[in-house]
């Protein structure tokens, strides 16, 4: 069944609250900024956001395999994607380190700001206020560029215009109101301060790999209730992303073509029709989408972050924010590989055992370098390579419909008519029954030979035989091959089962 439309509140910071700050710094500021990599980001224009192509991707999420699901395959948001649609860098040191049951006594020192004991929040108006961000009211009248320059003036005059102590705490400021209200929102109108140890040294904060942690931040977002309507509120990547490799949905408008990052060439189209009118028919075209698009000829130049981050590409690897440490299943991503897939191995919860979000570290002093310290050599050793063996593209579709079977299409009209999911599973039940039968066949042949060239060696032949007794190199190799066609059989009959249940769970659906 469809989910309802449902508004989104977390559409309200954004750039009109952080991107004025950006443009009131001084020029040594913005240099600062740059260096530590965040500059592109407020390159970009400001884009409307597009709830209900959002809604829609976050109703095709599967939180096991951290992975869109779409009736052609999985589609996944991976490092490369960060780093060319927003320009975040996603290579250097793992966002962890400690995380405390209080913040008070480092906010009042890096911020000068009140914490209350025992609490690890800032009131947003609270940061507001101290960048000059509070009391602009928006008149009658006003566009919103004429709003963004009161902004900016008002909060030009609050801010330090010579490099000091005031400037850092400015700059300590921003940059918690940034990662807090722009790139990893929380619920609320208050400002987490969980990244502020990592600020502390501003020298050191472009070191860490952020792009990493807000694909993290993406993937947790995105795991919650569907009926959201925004992962956080900084839409542009997954709108952008859309735009990119689902262009027939035709919900961006490609206006800028050559600027860098991606999402500079972006725009999302104007329409009064309401969210619900929208909603049903992306969901209806999403369930009809041939196939996955791959960036449209883009390369790296105008992009140097690009250079350092190609190493982290193609690669399967552990993304850190704190305490959320999730896998990027890149080995199940299309895009990366030859063939369609090579062979599949679905995650499994319990085998990827993840620190993940949990009460621990907001309650404790939690060291998290200690607490994910195998995930963190992973990170550091760049993870796995993803490589294809595949000889054919029949594996990944034949896997993908056994583990998803009739659930792949999520409208009412795939629901009820699943008549082409049917057939399709009839057909691949076919050819599993087909392989089956051919290795029985195969494993009885091998089985007949082993036992001829044994009754031969129990006659005395002298080839049969080795010294000492031991058998020989032939007879060897042939039970050898009796064991493989045997394990194989089993797995094929294990395959014929799990199709056949399948199919008569698609049948269900139908009926």
């Amino acid at each position: 069944m469809r989910q309802k439309p449902r508004g989104d509140m977390r559409i309200r910071v954004s750039w009109t609250l952080v991107l004025p700050v950006f443009l009131a710094f001084p020029p040594f500021q913005r240099d600062r900024i740059e260096e530590i990599g965040f500059g592109e980001i407020f390159r970009m224009d400001r884009m409307r956001p597009d709830p209900a192509l959002t809604q829609a991707l976050r109703s095709r999420w599967d939180m096991e395999a951290t992975a869109f699901v779409f009736p052609w395959g999985h589609m996944i948001p991976s490092l490369e994607d960060v780093s060319q649609i927003t320009g975040l860098r996603v290579y250097g040191r793992p966002v962890s380190g400690f995380m405390y049951p209080c913040y008070h006594d480092i906010a009042e020192r890096l911020l000068e700001l009140p914490v209350e004991r025992r609490s690890s929040l800032v009131p947003q108006r609270t940061v507001q206020e101290s960048l000059g961000l509070y009391g602009v009211a928006r008149q009658t009248g006003d566009d919103a560029d004429e709003h963004m320059e009161q902004h900016v003036r008002s909060s030009r005059s609050e801010l330090a215009s010579e490099p000091g102590a005031q400037a850092d705490m400015d700059l300590h400021r921003f940059l918690i109101l940034f990662l807090g209200r722009l790139l990893f929102v929380t619920r609320g109108d208050t400002v987490h301060c969980r990244f502020l140890p990592l600020l502390e040294d501003l020298s050191a904060v472009g070191s860490y790999a952020w792009g990493a942690a807000f694909l993290a931040h993406q993937y947790d977002s995105l795991g919650t209730s569907e009926r959201q309507t925004s992962t956080s509120d900084f839409y542009p990547f997954l709108q952008v992303r859309a735009y990119l490799h689902l262009p027939a949905l035709g919900r961006g408008v490609l206006e800028r073509p050559g600027l860098v990052p991606i999402a500079r060439h972006w725009d999302s189209r104007r329409d009064s029709r309401s969210l619900g009118y929208h909603l049903e028919r992306l969901q209806e075209a999403i369930d009809n989408y041939p196939y996955l698009d791959s960036y449209l000829g883009e390369g790296d130049e105008g992009q140097p972050w690009l250079v350092q981050a190609c190493p982290y590409f193609g690669r399967s690897v552990w993304l850190h924010a704190l305490n959320l440490v999730l896998p990027l299943h890149l080995y199940l991503s299309q895009r990366s590989l030859g063939h369609r897939q090579s062979v599949v191995e679905f995650p499994a919860r319990d085998r990827f055992r993840r620190p993940g979000r949990s009460f621990q570290g907001l309650h404790d002093t939690t060291d998290w370098r200690e607490q994910a310290k195998k995930q963190i050599d992973n990170w550091e050793r760049r993870g796995r390579a993803i490589k294809s063996y595949a000889t054919t593209d029949d594996t990944y579709p034949q896997a993908y419909a056994l583990k998803y079977g009739g659930k792949v299409y999520k409208s009412a009209r795939h629901q009820v008519d699943v008549a082409g999911e049917i057939a399709s599973l009839r057909a691949l039940l076919y050819s599993a029954v087909q392989d089956r039968e051919a290795v029985q066949r195969q494993t009885a042949e091998l089985r007949r030979e082993l036992e001829r060239v044994r009754s031969i060696g129990a006659g005395g032949a002298s080839y049969s035989r080795g010294a000492g007794g031991s058998p020989s190199l032939l007879e060897a190799q042939l039970a050898g091959a009796v064991l493989r066609a045997e394990e194989a059989q089993r797995h094929l009959e294990e395959r014929e089962m799990d199709l056949r249940l399948t199919t008569e769970h698609a049948m269900d659906l139908q009926g």
